[in-house]
């Protein structure tokens, strides 16, 4: 049932693409009213940029079992199937948005492409040299601004750059990176509100960055309390969510969350035209941890695929230090996959908040309403 899944995908990708491009010699046309998706971020994001940089096992998830529930094989995202984006582009009637760095990528972006890479964060000396930082993302995205108008000409790629939606999930890695270290004693550069200063200040230049290129809609994803995690709460011995959020990462987390919609609306009253949907990650995950039957899941604070205490020792597949792992026997039943990343299913309700969500988890609009508008 799987592979036939994911043959229909590709099916469905080669006929919108045989369907609705047609070249007339160095001249594109692109599809009236499909807004193209352009997706930045990190491992909840990436699908699979980190299969094509030189980086660690700890930042890439190309081995068994990951993948395994829908495409059958590891795709380098961090689940055992789709990740948020996959969701967001099929609501948005897009095929599976390549990463920007997969060979096929001179199909010419027409409908969007996948910048985000695992392990990144907003800082550039976040996993420096093992990831491809936000800045970096942009600059991608930039080389892409160019192609497209090198291909459909200034007019056509405005439009299309100014119809297309652009997601984000950053900042987590910047908070967290620096605890999951084997050293007693983390030195931060930063005292707590300026790194959240510092995170904020850097997604605005990104923002800004995209704007000059034409961008107009945005949807971000806040962060999550990462203590609250299994790879924290094993490593720190934390047996509860209300003890996990005063840890200092969620610490971080919760003035990141209090930070991100004050630069937004300043954006939205500096630059005409920007419209944007924010989701409180954050809220959304600990209310499925702390209620999982309420949402369909059996277990909200163990992970799926590990070992040790919350099965959050971060050995799942076997290639990162730790050869022996356990895998549950139904992943649906969980909200994390492994150690810090949700399951399939949970990103699908995620992304389903991102897309239809109300004000309870997303605001002032949903995705939905910016790829209508």
């Amino acid at each position: 049932m799987g592979s036939l899944r994911v043959s229909v995908y590709f099916l469905r990708f080669y006929a919108m693409v045989s369907i609705q491009i047609t070249i007339s010699q160095s001249r594109m046309c692109i599809p009236e009213k499909q807004a193209a998706l352009f997706i930045l971020g990190d491992s909840l994001f990436d699908v699979g940029n980190n299969n094509y940089i030189n980086t660690t096992t700890s930042a890439q998830a190309n081995f068994e079992p990951y993948g395994g529930t829908f495409f059958r094989y590891p795709t380098g995202r961090f689940s055992d199937g789709r990740v948020i984006p996959d969701f967001v582009a099929e609501y948005a009637k897009l095929p599976l948005i390549l990463p920007y760095l997969h060979p096929a990528s001179y199909l010419d972006y027409i409908f969007g492409a996948n910048f985000a890479s695992a392990g990144s964060g907003a800082l550039v000396e976040t996993r420096q040299g093992t990831v491809i930082d936000l800045k970096t993302q942009v600059s991608h995205f930039k080389q892409v601004s160019k192609l497209l108008k090198q291909k459909l000409g200034d007019v056509e790629a405005k439009a299309l750059l100014s119809n297309a939606v652009y997601i984000f999930s950053i900042g987590g890695n910047d908070y967290s990176a620096p605890f999951l270290t084997t050293s007693s004693t983390v030195v931060l550069p930063y005292r707590p509100q300026q790194l959240v200063d510092v995170v904020i200040g850097n997604i605005t230049s990104v923002i800004q960055e995209i704007y000059k290129e034409g961008g107009r809609k945005l949807g971000l994803l806040n962060v999550g309390p990462m203590n609250c995690f299994p790879i924290f709460r094993m490593m720190k011995n934390i047996s509860s969510l209300e003890a996990c959020q005063e840890e200092e990462a969620s610490a971080n987390a919760r003035l990141h969350r209090r930070a991100l919609p004050t630069m937004l609306q300043k954006l939205e009253k500096q630059l005409e035209g920007l419209k944007y949907s924010l989701t409180d990650f954050y809220g959304a995950l600990v209310d499925v941890m702390k209620y999982p039957f309420k949402y369909g899941f059996l277990e909200g604070e163990v992970a799926c695929c590990g070992g040790g205490a919350y099965r959050g020792d971060n050995s799942c597949g076997g290639k990162r230090g730790i050869e022996e792992f356990e895998l549950c026997d139904n992943i649906n039943d969980y909200v994390f996959f492994d150690s810090s990343h949700p399951t399939e299913t949970a990103a699908q309700h995620f992304a389903s908040l991102m897309w239809t969500g109300n004000s309870d988890f997303t605001h002032p609009y949903n995705l939905k309403q910016l790829f209508n508008m």
